[in-house]
């Protein structure tokens, strides 16, 4: 089984994530894998290397994320290059792991991936898990973590699809606003119900 944790910014999917891996299921993280793909080296840096140019490299010739931000972010032409380039290399990289893993033995494999939703990806998964907290909630753990204006950390907020709108859409969902006891109580009662196999101790 294939299961897709998902969340919103602040919503303690990486929590969530650590409870998992605790419990001895491999988690894929696509986040961790947006930055392996893109290591000199790789198809997807030589790629992009040869669309924007060296102007996105720093000196070590690793690509300046900022600078490559800062021009996709206002032009949209530039960003559906760049996410061209960089996505079908994600997936590629998620799916030989997870091919990887169940060839270990593995028989259930979690896909870490912040915008299940929003990038369309829920083909990869057979499961969806979502940790879901109100949003009041959600605004003052970014503002807390990021030290960030409520109007900013709002912005943010609103760039992803609204928390409430993605419950709708997932199989199971932990509501992550009480305590890391309960979080993780709900966590086991969901893998229980779906029989998955875990390490108990």
């Amino acid at each position: 089984m294939i299961i897709g944790l998902t969340g919103g910014i602040s919503s303690g999917k990486s929590t969530v994530s650590n409870l998992i891996s605790t419990i001895g299921i491999p988690i894929i993280d696509a986040d961790v894998i947006a930055r392996e793909v893109v290591e000199p080296g790789e198809s997807a840096y030589e790629q992009i290397v040869a669309h924007f140019g060296s102007r996105v490299l720093q000196e070590d010739g690793t690509i300046a994320r900022k600078r490559l931000g800062e021009i996709i972010f206002n032009d949209e032409n530039e960003r559906t290059v760049l996410n061209s380039i960089v996505h079908p290399a994600i997936r590629k990289r998620m799916l030989e792991t997870k091919d990887r893993l169940l060839a270990d033995g593995y028989s259930v494999v979690v896909y870490d991936i912040p915008l299940l939703f929003e990038s369309d990806l829920r083909h990869m998964v057979d499961k969806i898990l979502l940790v879901y907290v109100d949003e009041h909630v959600q605004l003052e753990r970014l503002m807390e973590r990021d030290q960030s204006t409520k109007e900013e950390a709002l912005s943010r907020i609103n760039s992803q699809m609204p928390l409430k709108d993605k419950c709708q859409l997932s199989d199971e969902v932990i509501n992550n606003n009480g305590s890391l006891e309960e979080t993780k109580q709900q966590l086991i009662d969901i893998l229980t119900k779906w029989e998955v196999k875990y390490d108990k101790h």
